[in-house]
């Protein structure tokens, strides 16, 4: 039978507290860094700086969902067709992805605000040449690869920034820092839908250009590393990690979890659209999507320090397929649609305020940055055809790929309990793991102990505890 630990019966085995390896979305910072982090002080400012970076990026970036729905209403570029405006927002992703190991080079090697900087310069550019777009490719050029370049330069850095700041309060620290993402995709997804009525959709990217221009480089003079004198740093790709079951659970997790989440953002103001609603309600719902993520993502990130990080996100990941499925689907109207927009934006976005704890949960603390890299590299495949996918099977697409991410978590939940019940048992009785015809504690013998059976799995998956 399954027995229920906690993360403090059973210890850390590098010599931290149990309390910092309850928070462990770092290494020890101690280990890492001659000053502890102060949990506060001038890391509030760092997380601040990076809300407002999150919102005039990620934020941009969702707002391309009114893009989308303008294009397709107006047939911007006749030649185009419906998965061709599609893949525009889904090259963003992956390029934000594929560029990851670059972003973590050189901000380790030219330091973090020329690395963003470098970003600013990709988004501003790419907004900028979109504007005098005549033709899809020119689309795919610039709000697809240049933009996602920028993006990637701008959110890989100050995801690893924030929580240097802090310990007890990381998560929550974390959850605001993103929930700047949510807040811009609102603010940004009214705005230009009132810009693009106005002005035009190509005036519409030069005032985003100039507003990401002058935000973003502002907000990079306040961002600060405290690790940039540190040495030795680690590799950021180690292929091994793929060998691994927890870890590979945790992929599949985050693939699912990105093929559900991005049909929401793009697909929200153009399913407004196909059940009659007008432009300025279709960009209200996507709007609204956006901004209860923005109240979602830092309650996610408080609660998950207490109800445990595996927890958390299986559930708001369950509750996000289940809403798709019971309310989504059948809605037809502008109040559902709308209730929709607020219930599913606060659980919808779990994935960016839990997954940097959740790899430090499933990893060794050393191995974290290489498991985050390679995440991100993951996720580049289904960011790409999250939307495509969407466009040609709508029906319970999202919600089924939600279910599909929380399944993963569960067997996840079921593998790391049954980890440490054993790390708890041999430490408690260790002659169990020993030979019998050796002197006692001469040699581990992991066959010793019988393995756990498929009844006992499945218990540990549902058993009580925090995880």
């Amino acid at each position: 039978m399954c027995k229920s630990i906690s993360a403090r019966e059973i210890g850390n085995d590098k010599g931290c507290s149990s309390e910092n390896f309850m928070n462990r979305a770092s290494p020890c910072d101690d280990a890492q860094d001659p000053g502890l982090p102060p949990d506060g002080g001038y890391g509030w400012v760092c997380t601040a700086a990076a809300a407002t970076i999150n919102m005039h990026s990620w934020g941009f970036n969702s707002a391309y969902a009114v893009f989308l729905a303008h294009y397709l209403a107006n047939d911007t570029f006749p030649e185009a067709t419906t998965l061709q405006y599609a893949f525009v927002g889904a090259l963003s992703l992956t390029f934000l992805f594929l560029v990851s190991p670059i972003a973590t080079y050189s901000t380790r090697k030219l330091g973090i605000r020329p690395t963003m900087t470098i970003g600013v310069l990709f988004e501003t550019a790419s907004l900028i040449a979109a504007s005098f777009a005549t033709q899809i490719w020119h689309l795919f050029l610039t709000q697809g690869l240049l933009f996602g370049i920028g993006l990637g330069l701008l959110f890989i850095p100050t995801a690893s920034v924030v929580p240097q700041w802090f310990t007890t309060k990381r998560s929550l620290a974390s959850g605001i820092s993103l929930a700047g993402a949510g807040l811009g995709g609102g603010v940004y997804s009214l705005s230009a839908s009132a810009m693009i009525r106005s002005l035009g959709v190509f005036w519409a990217f030069r005032i985003l250009a100039i507003i990401a221009f002058v935000v973003n480089t502002s907000c990079i003079f306040l961002i600060k590393d405290r690790y940039k004198n540190t040495k030795g740093s680690r590799s950021t790709i180690d292929i091994s990690l793929f060998k691994r079951l927890d870890y590979s659970l945790l992929i599949a997790f985050g693939s699912f979890t990105m093929l559900g989440y991005f049909i929401l953002i793009f697909s929200l103001a153009n399913f407004a659209n196909s059940i009659g609603l007008d432009s300025s309600q279709a960009a209200t719902i996507s709007a609204v999507f956006n901004f209860a993520q923005a109240v979602g993502r830092p309650i996610i990130g408080y609660f998950s320090d207490s109800f445990g990080r595996i927890n958390m996100a299986g559930s708001t990941t369950f509750l996000a397929g289940l809403l798709s499925l019971a309310v989504w689907i059948p809605s037809k109207t502008y109040g559902v649609s709308l209730f929709f927009a607020i219930s599913s934006g606060l659980v919808a976005g779990n994935f960016w305020a839990t997954i940097g704890p959740l790899v430090a949960e499933v990893l060794d603390l050393g191995e974290v940055p290489s498991g985050l890299g390679l995440l991100w590299l993951s996720l580049a495949i289904p960011s790409t055809f999250s939307e495509p996918i969407a466009l040609k099977i709508v029906d319970g697409t999202g919600s089924m790929m939600y279910i599909a991410a929380a399944a993963c978590l569960g067997i996840l939940r079921g593998l790391v309990i049954q980890q440490r019940e054993v790390e708890r048992d041999s430490s408690i009785n260790p002659h169990e793991y020993v030979e019998s015809t050796g002197d006692r504690g001469d040699t581990v013998n992991t066959l010793s102990r019988p393995r756990p059976s498929a009844i006992a799995f499945i218990k540990c998956c549902f058993s009580a505890g925090r995880y």
